[in-house]
């Protein structure tokens, strides 16, 4: 494998279309403001990196990046790209994930708005994410320790499992389809409006108005905080394990609570049972 190590990059297409090189100790910026450093290129590995130009992975197969950084303007950093393992790095560019299969994330640190858009096979663990839309239109996600705050995350994706991971965000998970959650800490208002088959197990839920219009909704052992007109218009079967604001017009299926302050139905067909715990 070719080796380039401890020089500086920055017009067009500076290494365009390489094959099998490590690249370690370069830094991609300059007068020239180049774009696209790697694009086309083939079985690259990228270590103690700086990015600070635009679209430097597009098109790539076979990628992996490690101890690297890539600062707010390196935009839309990883796109249309395959087999890629990123760890230890910082993605704090805009859009810097979209449209790739088969992600490999570990202990990086993410600032990004956009991020992840219509990814397929992404595994993640152990990272710090700031994003707005993270992870929409995505599928088979499977991630573990991941600590996410901002809005609108994971609306449209489908089969995705996440585990021991904390999600402070606003409108998460609308439409989803096939997901489970587990171990994990939701905060946020609206959650999982218009949901398919998702199911939280042993899991911290706090938030207004949430799992409203869902079918083939689960919670099993749940903890619900400030959980007020929860499962409107939605088919559920659910084990709570806190007291609860209020209950409505759930459509189907069984709530079992230990405490509910108002449970209300005020139209036809809101036959789901809430059971009240001994």
């Amino acid at each position: 494998m070719k080796q380039i190590q401890n020089q500086t990059f920055d017009e067009e297409r500076a290494l365009y279309g390489s094959k099998g090189i490590l690249v370690k100790d370069c830094t991609f910026d300059g007068p020239a403001d180049g774009e696209s450093a790697f694009k086309e290129s083939s079985d690259i590995e990228v270590e103690k990196c700086f990015f600070n130009l635009r679209y430097p992975f597009w098109h790539d197969q076979g990628l992996s990046v490690s101890s690297s950084e890539m600062t707010e303007l390196c935009r839309a950093a990883l796109w249309y790209s395959d087999h890629i393992s990123i760890s230890d790095s910082r993605l704090h560019g805009i859009k810097a994930l979209r449209e790739c299969i088969d992600v490999k994330m570990n202990g990086c640190d993410i600032i990004s708005p956009e991020f992840g858009w219509s990814v397929h096979n992404i595994e993640m663990n152990d990272c710090d994410v700031q994003s707005e839309y993270f992870m929409m239109r995505s599928s088979e996600l499977n991630f573990h320790d991941v600590r996410m705050q901002g809005k609108y995350s994971f609306q449209y994706i489908e089969n995705a499992v996440f585990e021991s991971c904390t999600f402070d965000t606003k409108d998460a998970f609308w439409h989803a389809k096939n997901i489970v959650v587990r171990n994990s800490v939701v905060k946020g208002e609206y959650l999982a409006w218009y949901s398919e088959n998702i199911t939280f197990e042993n899991c911290r839920i706090i938030g207004t108005q949430p799992l409203c219009y869902c079918k083939g909704l689960k919670l099993i052992n749940c903890e619900m905080i400030d959980a007020d007109l929860a499962f409107e218009r939605s088919d559920v079967e659910a084990v709570i394990t806190t007291p609860m604001i209020s209950i409505k017009n759930p459509l189907s299926g069984h709530i079992s609570v230990p405490a509910v302050n108002e449970i209300i139905r005020d139209i036809e067909g809101a036959d789901g049972v809430v059971e009240i715990q001994d």
